[in-house]
């Protein structure tokens, strides 16, 4: 069973960065993913990486978070600045199979692995 272990959440003030980071043991070849949601919400899709590097991110974060992975470490980061309010939310690290299209790379039910989540609060 592939595991993945999520950390770096935490308490920060809005403008503010944070990064996260997710340790797994998932091929290298799996794409790799960040989702997030928030009491009462539907799980979002945040940003995610093909093991060639090739990245994917939802128009609310994009050029304020970025997603990268190294493939020798078995880890995938996301580096988010600038952050609002609205970034409020639990954040889970998630895996789909390599062969996954790239138009459905953002499809949650895509993904068969993931991992417990870590809070990041942003306060205003």
């Amino acid at each position: 069973q592939v595991q993945l272990v999520e950390s770096g959440g935490g308490l920060v003030q809005a403008g503010g960065s944070l990064r996260l980071s997710c340790t797994t043991s998932a091929r290298t070849s799996r794409v790799l993913a960040w989702f997030r949601q928030a009491p009462g919400k539907e799980r979002e899709f945040v940003a995610a990486v093909h093991w060639s590097l090739t990245t994917y991110y939802a128009d609310s974060v994009r050029g304020r978070f970025t997603i990268s992975r190294e493939n020798a470490k078995n880890t995938v980061y996301l580096q988010m600045n600038n952050l609002k309010p609205e970034d409020t939310a639990n954040y889970y690290c998630a895996t789909a199979p390599p062969g996954t299209f790239a138009s459905r790379v953002t499809w949650a039910t895509e993904y068969d692995y993931w991992g417990q989540g870590t809070q990041v609060t942003v306060s205003s």
